[in-house]
C-alpha cells in the first residue's frame, strides 16, 4: 500500500509541476486559469488518494476525503467565476494577445 500512495503522490506532483508551467507557458488569463485549474484539481485528488493508501483506513482519511470533495467543486467553480468575470470585463480584447 505505501508504493501505491507513494506512485500516486509522485503522480499528483508531476500534475502540479505541469499546473505551474501552463501558469508561465499560456498566453492569456483563461488559458492559464483553465491549465492550472484542471492540473491543480487532479493533483491534489492524486495526492490525497496518495495519502489515504499509504496511511491506511483510519479516522483522518475521512477528513481528507471531505476536504477533497470540497475542493473538487468549489476549486473549478471559483475559476470559472473568475474566468466569467474576466469575459465581461475584457470584452473584445480577449484576441489581441494570441
Amino acid at each position: 500500500m505505501i508504493y501505491i500512495g507513494n506512485t500516486l503522490m509522485g503522480i499528483g506532483l508531476f500534475f502540479f509541476t505541469l499546473a505551474t508551467m501552463a501558469l508561465f507557458r499560456f498566453p492569456d488569463n483563461i488559458s492559464r486559469a483553465h491549465g492550472t485549474s484542471k492540473c491543480d484539481t487532479l493533483g491534489l485528488i492524486l495526492i490525497f488518494l496518495g495519502l489515504i493508501f499509504r496511511n491506511g483506513i483510519q479516522a483522518v482519511d475521512y477528513k481528507l476525503i471531505f476536504i477533497l470533495l470540497f475542493f473538487w467543486f468549489t476549486g473549478p467553480t471559483s475559476i470559472h467565476i473568475m474566468s466569467k468575470t474576466f469575459i465581461l470585463k475584457e470584452g473584445n480584447k480577449l484576441n489581441e494577445n494570441i
